[in-house]
């Protein structure tokens, strides 16, 4: 691990250091490190976007057929208790 030597000076707003300082306290580091740290992640790759962005597809389908199913599914009870009550 190499000495920490260069001072980096950023302007933010007080809501954006009291962020930066409540991430930091949940990870158990230093406001710096914490920076450094969420810097030097690699950011996701197009593949890993492109992944995310198929699954969100596949969610969206399958919430509207669910969706259809579900409402087939209730007129079908409303036409049985609709039945059921004429017959009584």
């Amino acid at each position: 691990m190499s000495v920490k030597t260069e001072r980096i000076t950023i302007l933010g707003t007080p809501d954006f250091k009291a962020f930066l300082t409540r991430e930091a306290k949940k990870e158990g580091v230093s406001l710096s490190q914490l920076v450094r740290e969420r810097c030097r992640q690699k950011p996701a790759t197009t593949e890993d976007e492109e992944l995310l962005s198929l699954l969100v597809a596949e969610v969206v389908q399958a919430t509207a057929k669910a969706k259809v199913s579900l409402e087939r599914g209730l007129a079908d009870a409303e036409k049985i208790l609709t039945e059921i009550r004429k017959a009584a």
